[in-house]
């Protein structure tokens, strides 16, 4: 029984949002669906959302570059911080898609390094990691 390590829970590769829709867009959809050009609704709304951000790719690819914020996955882990400490240097977080702040990170060593984030997509980090950047999170 001593050799028995928990596994961790996988994490997920999305996030779940809510949509109000009308009665009569939701009939349209249903019916693509039933017809047979979407495999469900989610596979509806996923498409459109894609399609409407490939309309709008050069003004997105624009505002990232003004914003200088990071896209797609990014990764913080208590190396990173650590070193970030001993240099005297504060983090200002921003990213466009998932930002991770890893198991192995102190609560304290988030707040020491960590001066501010912004993430336009989702957070993932302990709730003692959301507590104690709660004022930081933008």
């Amino acid at each position: 029984m001593a050799d028995i390590r928990q596994i961790r829970d996988k994490q997920p590769d999305n996030e779940k949002i809510t949509i109000n829709l009308g009665f009569v867009d939701l009939g349209r959809i249903d019916l693509l669906v039933q017809e047979g050009f979407y495999s469900n609704r989610s596979d509806f709304i996923r498409t459109a959302i894609r399609k409407h951000l490939d309309a709008h790719g050069e003004a997105v690819e624009r505002s990232i570059e003004r914003h200088t914020m990071e896209l797609g996955l990014r990764d913080f882990g208590r190396a990173e911080l650590e070193q970030c400490r001993a240099a005297g240097e504060v983090l200002h977080i921003k990213v466009v898609g998932l930002a991770r702040i890893g198991s192995d990170v102190t609560p304290e060593l988030a707040r020491a390094t960590i001066g501010s984030i912004t993430v336009l997509g989702s957070l993932q980090a302990s709730a003692d990691i959301k507590k104690a950047l709660a004022d930081r999170i933008l």
